[in-house]
């Protein structure tokens, strides 16, 4: 099974920019999916932002014009760059990538970064 591992959460005022990165122990090239799920206390988990194989990208509302998602098939990596950071964007931020299981897909999922926005 793939690991992934997020890293670069942490407090930023509102207004400022974070990128999040997922490291996966494997070859992300053959995922069909990556996205960035976000889960705030007392919420459901939702999609912040998805981005397929083919380097189609999809956005919620809340975040379109200021997150930008991205990957790097060198590096096995993917991104989340979040700029003009709001205190509702607060939340546990989580990779998922739908990986090749031998003939089905599966969701696999890393352990979250906190990411808080407050002055």
């Amino acid at each position: 099974q793939v690991q992934l591992v997020e890293s670069g959460g942490g407090l930023v005022q509102p207004g400022g920019s974070l990128r999040l990165s997922c490291a996966a122990s494997g070859s992300i090239s053959t995922m069909p999916t990556m996205a960035w799920y976000r889960q705030a206390p007392g919420k459901q988990r939702e999609l912040v932002a998805r981005i397929t194989s083919g380097g189609s990208t999809n956005y919620a509302d809340s975040v379109k014009g200021r997150f930008t998602i991205s990957k790097d098939n060198a590096k096995n990596t993917g991104y989340l760059q979040m700029n003009s950071l709001k205190p509702e964007d607060t939340a546990v931020y989580y990779c998922n990538a739908a990986v090749w299981v031998g003939p089905r897909l599966a969701d696999s999922w890393g352990q979250g970064t906190q990411v808080a926005v407050s002055s």
